[in-house]
């Protein structure tokens, strides 16, 4: 059998269905309702019925989008369904560009989740995990790469890391605002900043050590904790391939 959900036609229109959009109280209006309420607050219809953006003869698009969430097991059934399945079952009463945008949107939101950090992110207490989780991004890179780390209250990571700034075979020329942007998008609590030397070795110059101070006092004026700053190479002659410049004792993280 098939374990995929199969979504039978919407239901035929009740008379709340026979309503049009516009006939609505304003504040029931899936756009209104999402502006006055907030992405996350609205219901799974309201968000569908803002995809699929109009209904079908007599029935109008929210009862739609609900009619279709119940013979589909709700959002979950639904975002199990490929493009090709949508098309199949009509389930929405749509051609092949509305079927299109939805199958989008919703492969959208499963690349979103399989990118999200689980509960089980390592904590990035210590410089060796900063450099396990970011080693693979940077080998090989011609350039300089500089990123931005990420992290909660209790120093799991909160998004993946961010290249902010991509300079030369011998510099990268990252700002403090680049930087410290993300943490502010994100509100971060804490953050661990990282850039590669091309070269292979991880020695941090005296321009590393100056950027780092910069951003150490801008980020201390935004409430914000660098616990580190972490230049990343290759492993040579039994030495590790980075230097925590917390470590090294070179900035004041405090």
């Amino acid at each position: 059998m098939d374990p995929r959900p199969s979504c039978r036609s919407p239901e035929a229109p009740t008379p709340y269905s026979a309503t049009v959009i516009r006939e609505l109280p304003t504040e029931m209006r899936p756009r209104e309702e999402l502006a006055r309420r907030g992405v996350r607050s609205v219901p799974d219809e309201v968000l569908l019925a803002i995809l699929l953006r109009t209904g079908r003869r007599g029935q109008n698009v929210i009862d739609l989008a609900r009619a279709t969430l119940a013979r589909c097991g709700g959002l979950l059934g639904l975002s199990r369904l490929t493009f090709a399945e949508i098309q199949a079952h009509k389930i929405l009463g749509i051609g092949k560009v509305k079927a299109m945008e939805l199958a989008a949107a919703l492969e959208l939101g499963r690349r979103a989740a399989g990118q999200a950090p689980s509960a089980e992110t390592p904590l990035l207490n210590d410089a060796e995990t900063v450099y396990n989780l970011l080693e693979p991004k940077t080998r090989h890179q011609p350039t300089e790469i500089f990123w931005v780390v990420l992290l909660n209250a209790k120093n799991r990571l909160m998004e993946q890391p961010f290249d902010v700034s991509k300079g030369t075979a011998d510099s990268s020329p990252a700002n403090p605002r680049e930087v410290l942007m993300p943490a502010i998008r994100h509100n971060a609590v804490s953050m661990i900043i990282a850039h590669n030397h091309p070269s292979g070795d991880p020695t941090p110059s005296g321009a590393d050590v100056r950027i780092t101070r910069q951003i150490a006092e801008a980020a201390k004026l935004m409430g914000i904790r660098l616990l580190d700053h972490i230049v990343l190479g290759q492993p040579r002659s039994g030495q590790p391939g980075y230097i925590s410049l917390r470590q090294q004792g070179l900035v004041s993280f405090e």
